[in-house]
């Protein structure tokens, strides 16, 4: 009766001790974090979609490129989507290539028609004669 009591003592401090033992497992997650890079429009284009031609001129007369894509469209794409026929004619003056396609295959005039962007349309088909 003796070795009956302490088995079963025995067995029961071991039950308890396992129950009560805290099981710690350091998991390292050595997955690469899912990365969201914001994507901005340049502040160019953005001067553009404003119709701030003053800030436009500026920024042309320090260099800034006027076939350089923001978005995947270039600064005439901004212009003719938006309607900003005096902007649109200051990029032409400047070097700005009409026939240049967004990243989704459109022109310049393509955006302008797409809009309904009539004076930005006009220019564009008087500075491509057609």
């Amino acid at each position: 009766m003796k070795k009956t009591i302490l088995t079963f003592a025995s067995a029961l401090l071991l039950v308890g001790a396992t129950a009560n033992a805290k099981s710690e497992t350091h998991q390292t997650n050595l997955a690469t974090p899912n990365v969201v890079a914001k994507v901005e429009v340049s502040a160019f284009c953005k001067a553009i979609m404003q119709g701030d031609i003053d800030t436009v001129k500026r920024l042309i007369e320090l260099g800034e490129d006027v076939n350089k894509k923001s978005l995947g469209m270039t600064p005439a794409i901004f212009a003719a989507r938006y309607n900003k026929a005096e902007i649109l004619e200051l990029l032409i003056a400047n070097g700005a290539n009409l026939r240049l396609k967004s990243d989704k295959g459109y022109t310049a005039k393509k955006y302008a028609q797409l809009s309904k962007a009539t004076d930005a349309l006009a220019v564009i088909e008087a500075a491509m004669g057609s």
